[in-house]
């Protein structure tokens, strides 16, 4: 018998290499990285399998232990309170709204669907989560377009009812499980009843009920489909759509809700073409804003949007609020505006005053104008107003940085060209050659447009800018400044100009302004604290100099009204052609102010201010200089005297002893000393100065004028004269601004 081939165990033997070609090789076995492959890839599915259960049963777990807490006892407005810079002495408060509840019945089906247009159309179609909403979301993000956000109505009523306004995964979390819990225990009619009842819609309005009377002054009930489609789109901003500001954008999202309703089928296409933009009601402000107390609380609340807080976290958030704002100062403010201030002639007149502490950049008292239930626009704020001469230190510090001393000579006489340019002095007057010192003293104009022109108007540019005028000021033109710049054609606001001059009150140290300085969450938790956000603006040696000449400006020259503040004190005055505007900025170490005054007539148009107070022409060292010290004693009262910054080794002035008015022939004039001509700055007015122009009685509401018990330092600064019930006549620059 033949022998067998098969081994043992049965399996086939492999047959030798030299079989025919008829006979099939056998399949070679796959490489091990492609068994790997497939290994990793059923190890990597199964893990995702099991990573998803898990997940599941934790967000199954996590609903079944969510619990609703009552919408009655939560969705209340809690007022946010601002105190004062003390943190103790409240100032205001920015929740004080309305809430008006109302049954969904009461609310137009057309208004109903205009809402879910605007912030969630597949709100009866979903389970309080919308994957498609989120995806949509992220797609418009990335692609530039225009849509609800991700968060359905169900998400939105439980963040603003049950949740805070944090901006944190655990708060999101939080906020879709209670959405999807609520839409097992509630209809969907409840919830958009709940959400129409306690979104905010700006104005102080929460609630549908509240929102009509507020923008249209009818109830809910009363609105038209144009009516409730405002409504709609106000929700997704109510500040960054708020017609006051914002009409373009407010009516382009109108547009939006209004197309999404034609749509969904909710209106005929014959309804969107017939829609026209309703007219809203003018908002009013509220008496608890009387005063100052809206401007300041105003420019809080813009801060607080700067910040990141929502607008809803703000208005019912019940954060508690430290301001910069000193109470005291504040009143000093106030009162020197009341006091001070012209009393005739004041139609369509003007008045901002800012101040700000110099080295932290907080804001310590504003005068935005007498009352802001009456105008709402902030004159402190608004940039309007032509800076006139007080740009000249900016020319000053750019001439220092280039070595150029206060000795230097300029030609002082008028009319004088300068490329191309022709200036006139005030008065048309020639003073021959003048150093920069006393150019700068008594504001001569033709000295300093040569100096600008010798310098470079880009260096005097650089120098606004960093000392802290913003790029954005209106008539900056900072892509091709001429020689006007120098006399301040542009209009930065109070605020701004005080900041600016604070770099340097404190050395060339520049900071970004605040007037927040602190918030705590209802919950006594720190959400913000300010930290001074600084820079170096100047060589402290530059800012030092500039310093040293704005003193001799208070002693010398056009400012000597501030004489009667009794401290050293450094300051310029500014006039604009026209005589449409006239500001004083000046400070000590420890303040820094801006006082400014502008006409408009009833469209706006900047007028000229003769005739203010009885004046012919207002110049900075006239009004604005009284204002400006008084609200200086005031703010300062208590506060010890101190002295401005040291210039650098080798500053030279002229001998003290110089002439301060045209000499006569036979005068002997001491060497160093300029050829001077001074005008008083009433030259021009009657014989008689109106008794409103400066007024001499003492008495404010502000405390009383500083220790007087510190004198100044006069090694340096010069004699300070002693302070007197009444300033003298200031002098004020002499020739256009």
């Amino acid at each position: 018998m033949a022998q067998s081939n098969r081994p043992r165990g049965g399996r086939p033997a492999r047959r030798p290499s030299s079989a025919t070609p008829q006979q099939r090789p056998a399949r070679p076995r796959p490489p091990r990285p492609a068994r790997q492959k497939r290994h990793w890839l059923r190890w990597l599915i199964v893990s995702i399998l099991v990573v998803l259960g898990l997940a599941f049963a934790s967000f199954a777990v996590a609903l079944a232990r969510t619990t609703v807490p009552t919408p009655n006892e939560l969705a209340t407005s809690e007022a946010t309170i601002v105190y004062w810079s003390d943190g103790k002495t409240e100032l205001g408060r920015l929740g004080d709204s309305t809430r008006r509840s109302i049954p969904l019945s009461d609310v137009p089906i057309d208004v109903q669907h205009a809402v879910l247009a605007a912030e969630d159309r597949g709100f009866y179609d979903h389970g309080g989560v919308s994957p498609w909403g989120i995806a949509r979301a992220v797609w418009n993000n990335v692609t530039g377009g225009y849509t609800q956000g991700a968060s359905t109505i169900t998400q939105q009523y439980a963040k603003n009812a049950f949740l805070t306004q944090e901006r944190s995964w655990d708060r999101k979390v939080k906020e879709i499980l209670l959405a999807t819990k609520l839409e097992t225990l509630v209809s969907k009619d409840e919830i958009l009843d709940d959400y129409l009842n306690t979104i905010y819609f700006g104005r102080g309005a929460y609630g549908i009920e509240a929102a009509a009377i507020a923008y249209f002054g009818v109830p809910a009930r009363q609105l038209t489909l144009e009516q409730g489609a405002v409504l709609a789109a106000i929700i997704k901003s109510p500040s960054g759509l708020a017609p006051e500001d914002r009409l373009d954008d407010l009516k382009a999202r109108w547009a939006y809700v209004l197309d999404g309703m034609q749509e969904q089928g909710w209106i005929t296409p014959e309804q969107r073409s017939n829609a026209q933009f309703p007219k809203i009601k003018k908002q009013k402000a509220k008496d608890r804003l009387g005063g100052q107390t809206g401007f300041l609380l105003t420019m809080v609340e813009q801060q607080l949007a700067d910040l990141g807080f929502d607008e809803t976290e703000v208005q019912r958030g019940g954060l508690r609020i430290t301001s910069t704002f000193d109470r005291q100062a504040q009143r000093a403010a106030q009162a020197a505006v009341r006091k001070k201030g012209p009393k005739s002639g004041t139609d369509g007149l003007r008045i901002g005053l800012a101040a700000v502490r110099p080295g932290t950049g907080e804001v310590v008292a504003i005068y935005g104008g007498p009352n802001f239930i009456d105008d709402q626009i902030n004159n402190a704020t608004r940039q309007f107003a032509q800076a006139g001469s007080t740009f000249k230190p900016f020319a000053l510090a750019a001439a220092t940085e280039q070595g150029v001393p206060l000795t230097s000579m300029w030609n002082g006489d008028s009319p004088s060209t300068v490329n191309g340019y022709t200036f006139s002095n005030y008065g048309d007057e020639s003073y021959g050659p003048v150093t920069l010192l006393f150019a700068t003293e008594h504001s001569i104009n033709s000295a300093y447009v040569e100096l600008e022109s010798q310098i470079g108007v880009d260096n005097v540019v650089q120098a606004a800018l960093s000392a802290g005028v913003p790029e954005s000021t209106p008539g900056l033109n900072l892509d091709s400044p001429d020689l006007t710049f120098v006399l301040g054609t542009a209009s930065p606001s109070g605020v701004d100009m005080a900041n600016a001059y604070a770099t340097f009150a404190s050395s060339g140290t520049r900071a970004e302004t605040s007037v927040v300085s602190r918030v705590i969450g209802p919950n006594d938790g720190l959400l913000y604290e300010f930290t001074p956000s600084t820079r170096r603006g100047f060589d402290p040696d530059i800012a030092n100099t500039v310093t040293f000449a704005l003193n001799r400006n208070v002693t010398n020259g056009t400012g000597t009204a501030a004489l009667a503040l009794g401290r050293p004190a450094a300051a310029k005055t500014g006039t604009t052609d026209d005589n449409k505007s006239a500001w004083f900025v000046g400070y000590t170490p420890q303040l820094s102010a801006a006082v400014l005054m502008a006409k408009e007539d009833a469209n706006g148009i900047p007028i000229s201010m003769s005739g203010t107070g009885g004046l012919s022409t207002v110049t900075g060292g006239s009004f604005p200089a009284a204002i400006w010290t008084a609200f200086m004693s005031g703010a300062l009262q208590g506060q010890p005297t101190e002295d401005l910054p040291a210039p650098p080794d080798g500053v030279v002035a002229p001998p003290d002893n110089c002439p301060s008015s045209i000499p006569t022939p036979d005068t002997e004039v001491p060497a160093g000393c300029p050829t001077p001509a001074v005008v008083p700055e009433f030259s021009n007015e009657p014989s008689t100065v109106p008794t409103d122009t400066l007024p001499t009685d003492t008495t404010t509401d502000a405390p009383p004028g500083p220790d007087q018990s510190q004198a100044p330092d006069q090694s340096v600064f010069g004699p300070q004269p002693a302070p007197t019930d009444t300033p003298a006549p200031p002098i004020e620059e002499f020739g256009p601004q």
